[in-house]
């Protein structure tokens, strides 16, 4: 069992967003689910358990059941794009300057699946709604 420190530290200040809420923040604010941020995790092609435990890990993060280890800190930072700094709230995130809704998120990624050709259909016909749109 480990020993306890025979010593007093004082509480760091990392302001009031708990770890994991800023992983649930940070993984809204890139337009996945749970299950979409397991997958991410992974570097190789992983069986749907393995997705399906890691989406259990992920929301025992963010409901502070548990906390990461150390590499799991670092896979979240470059599934999330973020520094690990970042994510543990040591720095604030650096804002961009716009962020599409989930929604519109979720569809570029799908759109993003597409062959090429099929693509350019869906994007000129995206063009041609937006021309009308605002006539």
């Amino acid at each position: 069992m480990p020993q306890k420190p025979k010593f007093n530290l004082p509480p760091l200040d990392l302001g009031r967003e708990s770890l994991g809420q800023r992983i649930a923040r940070l993984r809204k604010a890139k337009g996945y689910t749970q299950a979409d941020l397991a997958k991410a995790l992974t570097q190789a092609k992983a069986s749907d358990k393995e997705i399906t435990n890691l989406r259990v890990l992920i929301s025992d993060y963010e409901r502070n059941r548990i906390r990461p280890n150390y590499e799991m800190v670092i896979r979240l930072a470059l599934a999330l794009e973020v520094t690990a700094d970042e994510l543990l709230g040591m720095k604030p995130i650096k804002k961009k300057s716009y962020t599409p809704n989930l929604k519109i998120q979720r569809r570029i990624r799908d759109m993003e699946s597409l062959p090429p050709s099929q693509q350019t259909v869906l994007l000129k016909t995206i063009d041609t709604f937006i021309k009308a749109a605002g006539k």
